[in-house]
């Protein structure tokens, strides 16, 4: 196994990956579409606990993912369901690496049941954003990868600490692009405090999905256009409207010759 990406989105290579956090639900309270939202996408990013996801919603989940041929992904967090893995946590590298793994595991057992398995692994809210930067945290998350299964894919801000220490490790590297978040001149995500941070323009999220998929870039924050290469493309799940806004933005990609296919 080596760590060169998998093959990345671009003018010549007209294949994106649909992504959607899914499963983000607690006994009776639920935040997705789960159902509705897997006839769309081709991954599926499931909460295995920490932020949200109870054992039985992971079943559920699983199983739906399984049925309609949908990868199926861990996605793992710091250990915050009060703040839905959102807040800055201080974790220490041992430890957050030991949560990873029990994460992708407690998913694998759901995985299995249902006749599928655990595809890849994808960080959740504020550990998604740490790892961005922050080498020891991005350390920490591809330990506990490798603890868990050293063939994993890796999903991913293209540029991330995490991705690079994927690559050093031998993981399989998938870069992944927002079409409904903003961008930094640097082609980091504009943090969700902020204003404009997340795009509510149905017809600018269709536009930036096709814009990312056929050429690899996304205008930024501040106007210019900077280059954000990705196989896969995330679509959230807890936005108003969510599920015919992906619907319009997977029919979209297909009239514009895009082929919509899981990566893994």
């Amino acid at each position: 196994m080596t760590g060169t990406p998998v093959t990345t989105a671009s003018p010549e290579t007209t294949a994106i990956d649909l992504n959607a956090d899914l499963g983000e639900g607690f006994g009776r309270w639920r935040l997705t579409d789960d159902e509705h939202l897997l006839s769309v996408v081709t991954s599926a990013n499931v909460a295995c606990g920490f932020h949200a996801g109870d054992p039985v919603t992971m079943r559920r989940v699983c199983a739906l993912a399984a049925e309609r041929g949908v990868t199926i992904g861990a996605q793992v967090s710091y250990r915050d369901l009060a703040g839905f893995g959102r807040r800055a946590m201080d974790v220490p590298a041992e430890e957050l690496a030991a949560e990873v793994a029990y994460q992708i595991g407690a998913l694998e057992v759901f995985a299995r049941a249902a006749g599928a398995r655990v595809a890849y692994v994808k960080p959740h809210g504020a550990l998604y954003n740490r790892v961005v930067h922050d080498e020891e945290q991005a350390g920490a998350v591809i330990a506990g990868v490798l603890l868990a299964d050293a063939s994993l894919p890796v999903l991913g801000l293209p540029g991330s600490r995490l991705l690079d220490r994927a690559r050093e490790a031998g993981l399989p590297v998938v870069p992944e692009a927002f079409a409904d978040r903003a961008y930094t001149e640097q082609g980091t995500l504009v943090p969700r405090g902020r204003p404009g941070a997340v795009i509510s323009d149905p017809e600018a999220v269709v536009a930036r999905s096709v814009s990312l998929a056929r050429s690899g870039r996304v205008d930024s924050h501040a106007g210019s256009s900077v280059a954000v290469r990705a196989r896969s493309l995330c679509l959230h799940g807890d936005t108003p409207g969510a599920v015919e806004l992906a619907r319009r933005v997977r029919r979209r990609l297909e009239e514009s010759g895009v082929r919509v296919e899981a990566f893994a």
